[in-house]
């Protein structure tokens, strides 16, 4: 087996990267960047492609000798992605990735979606029944290159494995995103702000969600997959649980909580489909939150 990576030096990405070589995976990543740093988090070969650059992307991977791909490269960028036209950028490179990888020998993929893909409306979310039916541009790309890429992979007897993440949080993410930042309030290096304290999210410790990924890879599984805790938390408790670990007031923030119409009030996974393939969690959302305040990778 040899792993073609792409969003290796990524958020998620890095965890992926690091566990597949843990277990002695052979990997090569896929970017425009060279790896800068030495060690487990960026450890490699590397082929430099450029994605978006979809009329060479055959030739970029003539020769790779790939088996198995696992495509977690996207448009990311915080507060903008959501609505942002790269995502239409990439519709088009992940199904000419998939094309290019087929061509050089390719038998099974795995692409990250996105808990965006469904009808939030619908709060507790499964695979089988939740209608797909997304409510923005990014849930819409995502799920536009779902079905172009089953329905192409079925044609050319590619096996094709679907992850839906939903809310991964801990070591190396982005510091505008909602528990870096809450993590600089009290730390007194920010003021305070609200959240949606009577939410209920799953959030997912990254490592876990790594974990997932690339047991449902190796395992060489095939269909949809949620890459979720499934257990509901309100996010006031996840605010008074990271407090209390930083041995700050969460009070502050809880004062400026606010109901948001404009956001469901559940939102989770059910990973029971995960589960049945073997692979269970091993992380509590503590223990994720213990690895957040520690070195990030």
């Amino acid at each position: 087996m040899k792993i073609a990576l792409t969003g290796g030096l990524g958020f998620l990405g890095r965890h992926v990267l690091a566990q597949l070589r843990a277990r002695g995976c052979d990997v090569v990543l896929l970017g425009r960047s060279r790896p800068a740093e030495a060690g487990k988090a960026t450890d490699g070969d590397w082929r430099a492609v450029d994605l978006l650059d979809t009329p060479h992307l055959q030739a970029a991977l003539r020769g790779l000798g790939a088996s198995h791909l696992l495509h977690l490269a996207w448009y990311t960028e915080h507060g903008r992605y959501w609505s942002s036209s790269e995502n239409l950028r990439w519709v088009d490179a992940s199904l000419q990735l998939l094309q290019a990888f087929a061509a050089q020998g390719g038998q099974h993929a795995l692409l990250a979606g996105s808990c965006a893909e469904y009808d939030w409306s619908h709060g507790w979310l499964r695979e089988a029944t939740t209608p797909l039916q997304p409510a923005s541009l990014y849930g819409v790309a995502k799920d536009a290159t779902r079905r172009l890429a089953q329905a192409w992979c079925q044609a050319q007897g590619l096996g094709l494995a679907w992850a839906h993440v939903f809310y991964p949080f801990g070591p190396g993410e982005g510091e505008r995103r909602l528990l870096p930042s809450l993590l600089r309030v009290f730390a007194g290096q920010a003021a305070p702000f609200g959240v949606n304290a009577s939410a209920y999210r799953g959030l997912l410790p990254v490592q876990e969600a790594a974990s997932a990924l690339v047991h449902l890879l190796l395992t060489g599984q095939q269909g949809r997959y949620n890459i979720c805790s499934g257990q509901p938390v309100p996010m006031g408790d996840v605010v008074r649980l990271l407090a209390h670990l930083c041995d700050a007031d969460p009070e502050p923030v809880l004062q400026l909580a606010t109901a948001r119409p404009d956001e469901p009030p559940v939102l989770v996974g059910d990973p029971r489909r995960l589960h049945a393939t073997g692979w269970l969690p091993s992380l509590t959302l503590q223990q994720g939150l213990e690895q957040l305040l520690a070195q990030p990778l």
